[in-house]
């Protein structure tokens, strides 16, 4: 029920903030802030989410009807591979807003990691809700570690996005590589749960909010055939990759399952340099005036937390955010 919840609740969102993806119309080229108006302007923006049964998806085109239904803007959203992939084409023009994991927009600001040394102009918004690295695997795999999954099967999610790039450093953490030692399978959410229910692969790394509908599939569809792994004991590796990441429990509310401890990582919605400060300070300031009615949407909005919003560090906020929030 709860799977079918969300994913009404995605298809809805879907139908309402039609004319996904592509074009953009250009809004107040002044991205300066500092006592800017807070008014958006007249204009058409367009939101990069991410895998159709993911978290991202579904808070996205939430947002899109909020920023529709509440100011001049008109929003569109669309489905994604992903942070990686989002950063690309939100700095090449495609989007005007995205989301991504934090520590793939630390490598992004950096020139590290995906970005290959080339530093990309991207701002924050806000900080949002944390995603949890949710490592999912088939009880009669022989997987109780990170460790264990040399020579499985394993799905670690889209081509460039930010669960991609965690599964590759968690895999690091135990080495493992992510090219040799695994059978990796680069897929999306959906062929993921598909693969997890007919067997075809061993187990899964996903990093995503709570809950993300298509592990509630897998879950309910196959009951003790499945388990979450603690993770935690790799920390202390992460840790010397991104300072970002931490631990909290998935709690056994979520998916019917015991507690299980996990490593998690923040969540930033992003913009380029120059998105024009009246529309960045209107968004953010819809974001927490409205938490409410986006709250309605998906529960992990109620994790985002204004008091937390501007702490997006190396990723500087944009002024006009800052303005928002100050």
């Amino acid at each position: 029920m709860q799977l079918r919840k969300y994913a009404i609740g995605a298809i809805a969102l879907a139908l309402v903030v039609s004319g996904c993806g592509g074009k953009r119309t250009p809004t107040t080229p002044d991205a300066s802030g500092g006592g800017a108006s807070c008014e958006a302007s007249d204009g058409r923006i367009t939101i990069a989410t991410g895998n159709s049964g993911g978290v991202y998806f579904v808070v996205g085109g939430g947002l899109a009807k909020l920023i529709s239904d509440n100011s001049k803007l008109k929003a569109s959203s669309a489905e994604t591979g992903a942070s990686v992939q989002n950063i690309q084409q939100l700095v090449g023009g495609t989007y005007d807003i995205a989301f991504s994991l934090a520590d793939t927009a630390a490598d992004a600001v950096n020139g590290t990691g995906a970005f290959n040394g080339q530093k990309q102009k991207i701002a924050a918004l806000s900080r949002i809700y944390p995603n949890y690295t949710q490592v999912l695997v088939r009880a009669d795999s022989g997987i109780n570690s990170v460790a264990d999954m040399k020579g499985k099967r394993i799905s670690t999610g889209s081509p460039k996005s930010g669960t991609e790039v965690i599964a590759g450093r968690l895999l690091k953490s135990a080495g493992l590589n992510i090219d040799t030692d695994v059978q990796a399978q680069r897929l999306d959410l959906t062929k993921t749960a598909d693969g997890m229910k007919d067997g075809s692969i061993d187990g899964l790394i996903w990093s995503g909010g709570l809950p993300t509908p298509q592990i509630t599939d897998i879950t309910t569809s196959l009951k003790d055939r499945v388990k979450f792994l603690d993770i935690t004991p790799q920390l202390p590796e992460m840790k010397k990759i991104s300072p970002v990441y931490d631990t909290a429990p998935i709690p056994a509310a979520t998916y019917g399952a015991a507690e299980v401890p996990t490593i998690v990582v923040p969540n930033l919605l992003l913009v380029r340099e120059d998105f024009a400060a009246n529309n960045a300070c209107a968004v953010t300031r819809l974001i927490f005036d409205k938490k409410a009615d986006l709250e309605k949407v998906h529960p992990a909005v109620k994790d985002i937390d204004k008091a937390k919003a501007a702490s997006s560090d190396p990723v500087p906020l944009h002024p006009g955010a800052k303005q928002a929030l100050g």
